[in-house]
């Protein structure tokens, strides 16, 4: 009928889709073999620029193609081009727009590398702001707060999705390496771990479990003892050019008043407070330690996630015992489940491991070291 829109059929959809996929199939191996003759000439100029972005633009992880990208724009280096920086900046200008089509692209992320490190002039401060707005939310787009943990919910998901695929093809690494991933998952909180005054050294330190900016990062500092150390201003991060960084450091006259109160209190964004007691040593001389926190605490409903991925395991090795991937992922379980309870059983498994899997005995020697070390500084916690 006249004036109404034809439907394809099933069928002429994968005829023209079909079609469609020669044309570029023929325009791709025309295009190569273009650029292969140019190159067998020796032939390094704008043509060759121009045939290599046009099948760049739509493929980005082609390297050979990059690779003749640097070999014409060397090429143009050494003729003494006037303008060289602008061949540069264009060529700068293109790895963006590839990387719009594909932002995990390792080609055209190390030819952007190449670029800025032998271009006669390097924007840094530009790249640094085009990577922190654009190309990093493209990657990460919880870039915005990438401190942000899981949640819960998402979390006891992953867990139930990557045991299935764990099981169903138990010799598949990707599986394990995810779920050891997810069981290792923790992002610490912020708190305030040290402070040490000392008027005699004129010098005051303050550490924080996690790296922060307390000059601009929005935090308030409330000293009593010292006035001056309330001063967010006055503190310099321990690590010369550093902006973030967890440990702090005031240098100065101090007046230690312990009349005034013996804590420190950090005020995050969102007016969350951290308390740090002090014990004044002697006169000129006062410390705060708070115990660190070893290992992450999975709430109730990950833990029975756990438990049942445990049981699962401990069924897989009553018919597979010798399973470095099943031994491995059980230690790993106990570990997250009750470190203290399964510290036994998960010494046999690491020990077992160093039999069946030889070539990384080297490995599990190393994390068993890892883990005795991490047991004694969490038991001493309790």
């Amino acid at each position: 009928m006249h004036g109404r829109l034809k439907v394809r059929t099933s069928a002429e959809e994968a005829a023209r889709k079909k079609l469609e996929q020669q044309q570029k199939v023929k325009m791709f191996r025309a295009a190569m073999g273009r650029i292969f003759e140019k190159k067998s000439a020796e032939e390094y100029d704008s043509e060759m620029m121009d045939l290599t972005a046009k099948l760049l633009g739509s493929n980005p992880d082609i390297a050979t193609l990059w690779n003749l990208r640097r070999i014409c724009i060397l090429a143009l280096k050494d003729s003494n081009t006037e303008d060289i920086q602008s061949v540069f900046d264009k060529d700068l200008g293109f790895t963006e727009m590839c990387l719009m089509v594909n932002p995990k692209s390792y080609c055209a992320w190390h030819h952007r590398c190449w670029i800025l490190e032998n271009a006669p002039t390097a924007d840094w401060q530009k790249e640094v702001e085009l990577c922190t707005n654009k190309l990093l939310p493209l990657l990460y787009p919880n870039v915005d707060d990438p401190s942000r943990p899981i949640s819960e919910e998402k979390l006891k998901e992953e867990l139930e999705l990557v045991l299935t695929a764990a099981f169903t093809d138990p010799n598949d690494s990707s599986a394990w390496f995810y779920q050891r991933w997810l069981l290792g998952y923790s992002q610490p909180e912020l708190d305030l771990a040290t402070c040490r005054i000392d008027t005699n050294q004129s010098l005051a330190i303050l550490s924080f479990s996690v790296p922060i900016n307390l000059i601009t990062g929005g935090f308030k500092l409330n000293v009593p003892c010292c006035d001056e150390c309330s001063d967010t201003s006055k503190w310099m991060p321990a690590t010369e050019g550093n902006t973030f960084d967890t440990t702090w450091i005031m240098k100065g006259s101090f007046i230690i008043n312990e009349e005034n109160g013996s804590t420190v209190t950090l005020t995050a964004p969102g007016e969350v407070k951290h308390v740090l007691n002090l014990h004044t040593v002697s006169r000129e001389v006062a410390i705060g330690v708070k115990k660190p926190k070893f290992g992450y605490e999975f709430g109730s409903a990950i833990v029975d996630v756990l438990k049942a991925q445990l049981a699962s395991c401990q069924e897989l090795l009553e018919y597979e015992p010798d399973s470095k991937w099943t031994l491995l992922t059980a230690a790993l379980l106990m570990k997250a489940i009750d470190r203290r309870g399964y510290y036994g059983t998960i010494r046999q498994h690491l020990a077992k491991l160093e039999t069946v899997d030889a070539l990384r005995q080297g490995y599990y020697l190393d994390l068993a070291s890892k883990w005795i070390q991490f047991f004694a500084r969490s038991a001493r916690t309790y």
